[in-house]
């Protein structure tokens, strides 16, 4: 892996260097070289899905114990609701118990009464005795017949009190019973709720985990492709570099360049290096691709050479009224006129027939190292070629 990094790092280095006048030309990858830098893309690739088969399992862990989770959380707020139920039913049913128990207090007074007022009426104490000590409405029911004595009414109203007591103290028992289970209901749920959680809380940590590592792989993986991308593209600018070279040396003439006879163009740029460097990284994107040729067009899919020329300032951020689409010879106009020996990439080449303003006829971006990108003709489609390779160099270039 460092091999390959070391060659990207080589290549960029070069990329960056690209306006000094004298430099090696574009290095040429080997296919064992390239065939290496796609077996380690595949090698990390492999490794990235492995990864994320594992991450995408660990998330569908945690959406089963999340959704485990949430019903506990949702029996345990049930049992609370449940809890708190039972606990007022107990708390009423003491209060019942308790204004039942100040009845029969009441009904031992209103006995007394009764049973004093029978004295004094001329009755026997020994008969009135039980009833004043009676504990309560169940002794006092088992006196009945001391109490016929004493009226039907009051023996009703003692009855009443003996069942209405009776069903207090059941109803505070059953209250009471509801509000134990139901507390240990509650404590139950609680803990499956706690258990639940942190089994959610572990899984997520697991997750965190493994997405950092897929993260790491994702990026390795990226890092390979790029290495054999470069690799790739290196190879190819260099194969045409070659094929460039062979065809200039055998077109005799092609390195002479127009004189100089006073040509002006505009006085100031509108551009900085980052732009003009984004408008050559546009037109070499475009002849990587092998876009084709035809005339009259400026992308994204054809383009003629004023029309490369148009969509890489568009791309680098130009736009009208700062920039238009022209014919190659009014562009030379439209551009500040720089020396061959001062050109810097992005800036544009013209070439003419007969060496004035009017006959120019074809218009490139400048690549570097005395090399452009245009788009040639219909029969070559758009290269990455020398910039003598064309008859007819204007003796200066056009800085946009």
């Amino acid at each position: 892996m460092k091999k390959y990094r070391a060659i990207s790092f080589a290549l960029a280095l070069a990329l960056t260097l690209t306006t000094a006048p004298a430099l090696a030309k574009t290095p040429k990858p080997t296919l064992a070289e390239i065939e290496a830098a796609k077996k380690v893309e595949a090698a990390k690739k492999k490794a990235a899905d492995a990864q994320a088969a594992k991450l995408a399992a660990a998330n569908q862990t945690l959406r089963s114990l999340t959704a485990k989770a949430n019903a506990a959380t949702a029996l345990y707020v049930k049992a609370q609701k449940e809890l708190a139920i039972a606990v007022a039913a107990a708390r009423a049913a003491a209060q019942y118990a308790a204004e039942t128990a100040a009845a029969v207090e009441e009904a031992h007074r209103v006995i007394g009464r009764l049973a004093a007022n029978a004295y004094i009426m001329g009755g026997s104490m020994s008969d009135i005795e039980p009833l004043l000590s009676a504990n309560g409405p169940q002794d006092l029911m088992d006196q009945l017949s001391t109490l016929s004595t004493l009226g039907t009414k009051n023996s009703i109203a003692l009855e009443r009190f003996k069942a209405a007591e009776v069903v207090a103290r059941a109803a505070k028992k059953a209250a009471d019973d509801a509000k134990v289970a139901q507390q240990q209901a509650t404590d139950k749920v609680a803990a499956a709720k706690k258990v639940a959680d942190d089994a959610k809380a572990e899984q997520a940590k697991e997750v965190a985990k493994l997405q950092k590592i897929q993260d790491t792989l994702m990026r390795e993986l990226l890092s390979a492709r790029k290495v054999r991308t470069t690799l790739e593209q290196q190879r190819q600018l260099a194969l045409l570099e070659e094929s460039q070279a062979n065809q200039a040396e055998q077109t005799p003439g092609q390195k002479s360049v127009w004189p100089d006879i006073g040509f002006k163009g505009r006085s100031t740029i509108r551009t900085t290096q980052v732009q003009r460097d984004k408008a050559v990284a546009f037109a070499k994107k475009q002849v990587l691709a092998r876009k084709p040729y035809v005339w009259g067009t400026q992308g994204p899919n054809t383009f003629d050479c004023s029309g490369l020329v148009f969509a890489s300032y568009r791309a680098a951020g130009l736009n009208w009224p700062d920039w238009d689409r022209l014919n190659s010879a009014l562009y030379s106009g439209y551009t500040k006129h720089v020396s061959l020996n001062d050109l810097v990439p992005g800036d544009l080449l013209f070439y003419s027939y007969k060496g004035t303003i009017s006959t120019i006829h074809h218009i490139t971006i400048y690549a570097g190292n005395g090399m452009m990108w245009e788009a040639n003709s219909k029969s070559k489609g758009l290269l990455y070629s020398n910039i003598y390779s064309i008859k007819g160099l204007m003796p200066f270039g056009g800085r946009v």
